[in-house]
């Protein structure tokens, strides 16, 4: 039997851990040209870290679509601008890949606010949030999941920032690389100490 994780965990012991960021390659996809070899090079992962961004609202009423889709493997990120590219066929096919798992946390919305963007049969997507609670976690969120697998914190810093800027600041890049990472990161912790029996 695998060591239990850690799980009695609070806002002080993660401030408590050391930061950890993603520190691969990020590859920026914001034009056409871009594109399919950014898709291509998807397509080879069996398995990848998702998130998505959105520029904050912060008026009652107010919508944003989604910003961008970011995709990583272990070593390489690529962050699509959704709102420089628009909705290529491409890469909403690769959302809809039963045969490319998609690893988020907390998707639901994410993967709703894309269909309203484009029409596609999302597939391949699994939830880190769902897979821990199965195994029996009670703290979840991309927080504190990387403080109990991983033991370490990540930056939340920038969430609020302006997705739609016309250049992505070194800051935006990294950390939208870290948060579709670190779900990649923080499932093959949990396959590697043996909690995923089934996989």
């Amino acid at each position: 039997m695998p060591d239990r994780f850690w799980d009695n965990i609070t806002k002080e012991d993660i401030r408590e851990l050391p930061l950890l960021a993603f520190d691969g390659s990020i590859h920026v996809v914001e034009s056409s040209d871009h594109l399919d070899s950014a898709i291509h090079a998807l397509r080879k992962e069996k398995i990848l870290g998702f998130d998505t961004e959105k520029k904050p609202t912060f008026r009652k009423g107010e919508y944003n679509p989604t910003a961008m889709i970011q995709l990583s493997s272990i070593d390489t990120a690529y962050l699509f601008r959704l709102n420089k590219i628009g909705y290529p066929k491409p890469l909403f096919d690769l959302m809809g890949n039963s045969e490319v798992t998609k690893l988020g946390i907390s998707i639901d919305d994410d993967i709703k606010e894309l269909e309203k963007l484009s029409t596609f049969s999302p597939s391949g997507f699994m939830d880190v949030n769902d897979i821990a609670k199965d195994i029996g976690v009670k703290h979840i969120g991309v927080k504190k999941l990387a403080a109990i697998f991983l033991k370490q914190r990540i930056s939340k810093g920038q969430q609020t920032s302006n997705w739609e800027i016309e250049e992505l600041t070194p800051g935006q890049k990294k950390y939208a690389a870290t948060d579709a990472w670190i779900c990649l990161r923080i499932y093959n912790e949990m396959k590697k100490n043996g909690f995923l029996n089934n996989d």
